[in-house]
């Protein structure tokens, strides 16, 4: 038996928290039946909306970082990415100023990949992913407030065998990894 999905009709709203990094916020919503009985309460998370950047030398060598992850409690192997600025014109932007805050490279092109929804139960924003080709360090990071990052130079071809050893486990990350591997292989590129 096949029926449409339909969307919910938020009925309340209450912003609960307001954080640095995200604010939160209680929903009553509606069942698409319109039932008064069937609503129920959800909570959303609306950080900011997030960029990320694959950074390749020209030697075939990716840029990655580490840095300790409160979260988790572990130090990760990542990519530079972070949060999409108010003053940022772009997310392309935001990519291109997060990658040279958080090593000091910069590169003349930044290529879109795709765009994903990093948990869309529980979170309002998205997360852009770049490719910069001709990555090239033109100064030594100076990092701000409570940054600590390390710079790891990693062959490409490795990278698959961080990933499987579980050496790289965020998933972010992952994600732009395999809209770099659609990419490469022309399949396209992920709609907006």
């Amino acid at each position: 038996m096949s029926r449409e999905i339909l969307p919910w009709r938020k009925i309340e709203s209450h912003k609960i928290a307001d954080c640095k990094v995200f604010s939160l916020e209680r929903n009553r919503a509606l069942m698409p039946t319109g039932e008064a009985n069937r609503a129920f309460d959800f909570y959303v998370l609306h950080p900011s909306h997030w960029c990320n950047v694959i950074p390749i030398t020209d030697d075939g060598r990716v840029v990655f970082i580490e840095q300790y992850r409160h979260g988790i409690e572990k130090i990760t192997l990542e990519i530079p990415g972070g949060a999409v600025d108010p003053e940022d014109p772009s997310s392309q932007h935001a990519a291109a100023r997060e990658l040279f805050e958080e090593t000091g490279y910069v590169a003349d092109e930044l290529t879109f990949i795709g765009r994903n929804h990093p948990n869309p139960a529980l979170q309002s924003n998205f997360c852009d992913t770049f490719i910069a080709r001709g990555a090239q360090q033109i100064c030594e990071p100076t990092f701000y407030g409570a940054e600590d990052i390390k710079i790891r130079l990693v062959e490409m071809d490795e990278v698959p065998h961080l990933i499987a050893s579980g050496a790289i486990t965020h998933a972010l990350v992952l994600v732009a990894f395999y809209f770099k591997q659609i990419h490469d292989l022309k399949i396209g590129t992920p709609k907006v």
